[in-house]
């Protein structure tokens, strides 16, 4: 089949830069997965995102869908017919419906009968006619929060658009999309170029753009153009530029022909903290800060410019001069922070709601305090130091820094605490309390900032719990997904002898009168479940997590130990057999009154020689393996374990277990409840994927 080109250029008015890459992927994928539904083929995808355009380009599209056979089934031959040979009305009313004859029918047969079948082949749509409509699917599915509507228009965007290119090959595909007549025109640079281009084919999409329009259209290569460009400005200076990845996507975002420009501040902001000048840099004024090969700052920043100024000496002076009332408020507000000490301002959270039934920001502190004292000594820490820090831990919250920039709170938290001559310890669980704040992000290396963050995240998580305001569908308004998976990741990763039980009892004893019945334990039920989304990361499965689930340890360390255990077990060769006995033995056992199933055997009412050769190796076992259970050794334990396979396979080869004799019977049910709690004191093995 004939195939050509296609492009797609929606042209806007300057779109918003953090959505800029997820539209432009949302777009192009939902034009592909309308492709490949339609079963047209294509050759490879281009996507293009800048500023005031999203476009997308696809190599060697087919003209038009492949012609498909079509088969309809109509009545059996016995019911089309009646006896004497005429059709019956079923048989015309499936010919009249499909606009045929019955004599144009052919007949099918299988082996339940003969049918009459309508055979023919449905011609496939032209690209030309079918483009459209999947340019508008995509465009209405894609992820914007709210739309806007511009002048009398009815159309809705998440901007204003106002050209759009479609073209198949040198074709213009002449059909209106968001109230715009396709064309081959698109526009050049805003001030460069504020003119129309004409685009004679895909093939020349970009290439017209950089070198008539002052457009870098592909994204990536934008991208890597400021990448290079900043990275090489630094170099002039032997510093180097630290690059953010997020701030390098949202600069790509908002510039369609990237300059960088190296600009400087004085060196007296260098006494404010780095994380306070990074702030006002990146933040607000989309600058990249540089250091030196030790990591510290420098007084310099790189900006890019969306055009090559004449002189672009004015564009940095414009910088520097827009920076400096910055960087001079962050250094007032550091200098008149440092003039009153942290635990002076401890009152001032009164005033402050942490939540309507759940008290002030003091009344969450002096529970965090009390929270984090006990859980410092639980993991041998001094409980002293986690006191203090939780009492100021929120202190910064009323800083003229924290104020104007609410990023830094906990650093700035920390910066004060050094500055007051408080611990060192103290000062770093000042920051360390909001580690982790992101998905992998680091945790706290201090055991004094491990007990604070712990301590403020089971205290959020119970007290919400406790006035039943857990979290529902998507909504999560104090982040307690994030909290629960913090809290699990400090407490494995940090390797803390910490039970979730204990700790959430401890922290329900801190409020006075929470309505909700046993909020501790509906916590503690809610973070076991959030293992699931921690271990699938891993690449764990959803059965190895359900059967140590189904055991509910609640210490996170011990769940983790098992939950590896586990998972080296299901790698065995026995896994699956043992996994599939596990489960036979439970459906078995679960048929059984309680008062039918003991955990002794009687050696002499053991007969055939298969079990009591699983007598003898579960006796063997239970004398290996227990030192090992109280070891926490749950892999080797297993591991010997999985010597159970043979012995297992063979008792239930040869032995029938519901014997007559009720005596046997039972004596053999309690070998099989010997045999299954084994395995029990790591998981619940028969939850795991067994042999058929």
């Amino acid at each position: 089949m004939a195939t050509q080109d296609f492009l797609v250029e929606l042209g806007t008015e300057e779109l918003p830069p953090k959505a800029l890459k997820p539209l432009s992927d949302a777009f192009t994928q939902g034009i592909v997965s309308g492709l490949q539904a339609a079963g047209i083929e294509f050759g490879a995808v281009e996507p293009f995102a800048a500023p005031r355009r999203l476009a997308l380009r696809i190599r060697d599209l087919a003209h038009a869908q492949p012609d498909k056979p079509v088969e309809k089934r109509g009545p059996a031959v016995k019911a089309a017919f009646d006896d004497a040979g005429n059709p019956t009305r079923a048989l015309t009313g499936f010919a009249t419906s499909l606009g045929v004859t019955p004599d144009e029918l052919d007949t099918l047969e299988t082996d339940k009968g003969a049918w009459l079948v309508f055979r023919t082949v449905e011609q496939g749509r032209t690209t030309a006619e079918l483009m459209p409509e999947l340019i508008e699917q995509s465009l209405a599915a894609l992820p914007i929060p709210k739309r806007m509507r511009w002048g009398a228009h009815r159309t809705e965007f998440v901007r204003p658009v106002h050209w759009l290119v479609m073209l198949y090959g040198s074709t213009v595909i002449d059909h209106p999309i968001m109230g715009l007549k396709p064309g081959n025109k698109t526009r050049g640079h805003r001030f460069h170029c504020p003119k129309s281009l004409i685009i004679p084919t895909p093939a020349d999409y970009e290439v017209v753009l950089r070198q008539e329009g002052y457009v870098l259209a592909d994204f990536a290569q934008r991208r890597e153009q400021i990448r290079k460009g900043v990275n090489a400005l630094a170099l002039q200076q032997n510093c180097v530029a630290v690059i953010d990845e997020a701030l390098l996507d949202e600069v790509t975002a908002l510039n369609e022909w990237p300059v960088p420009l190296m600009g400087r501040f004085e060196e007296r902001f260098l006494q404010v903290p780095a994380e306070a000048l990074i702030s006002s840099m990146k933040e607000h004024q989309k600058y990249f800060h540089l250091v030196d090969d030790n990591g510290q700052m420098q007084p310099f920043f790189i900006t890019v410019a969306n055009l090559e100024s004449k002189d672009p000496s004015q564009v940095i002076a414009g910088n520097e001069k827009v920076i400096r009332p910055r960087l001079s408020d962050a250094a007032f507000f550091y200098e008149t922070d440092r003039k009153k000490r942290l635990d002076q301002r401890i009152d001032r959270l009164k005033p402050i709601v942490f939540q309507d039934k759940l008290g002030s920001v003091y009344d969450k502190s002096v529970r965090i305090a009390a929270l984090a004292g006990k859980i410092a000594q639980a993991i041998g820490s001094d409980p002293a130091l986690a006191e203090r820090a939780a009492m100021l831990a929120k202190t910064d919250l009323v800083t003229e820094m924290v104020l104007e920039f609410t990023d830094l709170q906990g650093i700035m938290g920390q910066y004060y605490a050094t500055n007051d001559g408080e611990h060192a310890d103290v000062a770093s669980a000042l920051n360390e309390q909001y580690m982790p704040r992101f998905a992998k992000d680091n945790l706290p290396t201090t055991l004094t900032g491990c007990a604070v963050a712990i301590a403020d995240r089971l205290d959020s998580l119970v007290g919400l719990f406790g006035i039943n305001q857990p979290p529902s569908g998507t909504r999560d308004p104090f982040a307690l997904r994030r909290a629960a998976l913090g809290v699990l990741r400090i407490i494995i990763e940090r390797q803390l002898p910490l039970d979730l039980q204990t700790c959430c009892d401890w922290a329900a004893q801190q409020f006075t009168d929470l309505p909700a019945e046993n909020p501790a334990t509906s916590v503690v039920d809610y973070m076991l479940e959030r293992f699931r989304a921690y271990y699938d990361e891993q690449g764990i499965s959803a059965e190895v997590y359900l059967a140590v689930h189904a055991r509910r340890p609640t210490r996170p360390l011990d769940f983790d130990h098992r939950v590896k255990a586990v998972e080296a077990f299901r790698q065995r060769p026995e896994a699956e057999a043992l996994a599939a006995a596990n489960k036979r033995v439970s459906n078995i056992l679960a048929k059984q009154s309680e008062n039918t199933v003991h955990d002794t055997v009687d050696a002499s009412l053991l007969q055939d020689a298969a079990e009591l050769a699983l007598a003898e190796q579960v006796n063997h076992q239970t004398d290996t393996v227990l030192p090992l259970f109280e070891k926490g050794n749950y892999t080797a334990a297993l591991h010997s374990l999985a010597d159970l396979h043979q012995p297992v396979d063979r008792f239930f080869d040869e032995v029938m277990v519901m014997a007559d004799d009720e005596a046997v019977r039972n004596n053999r049910l309690a070998l099989l409840n010997r045999l299954r709690n084994l395995f029990l004191r790591v998981a619940d093995i028969s939850l795991l994927p067994s042999a058929s």
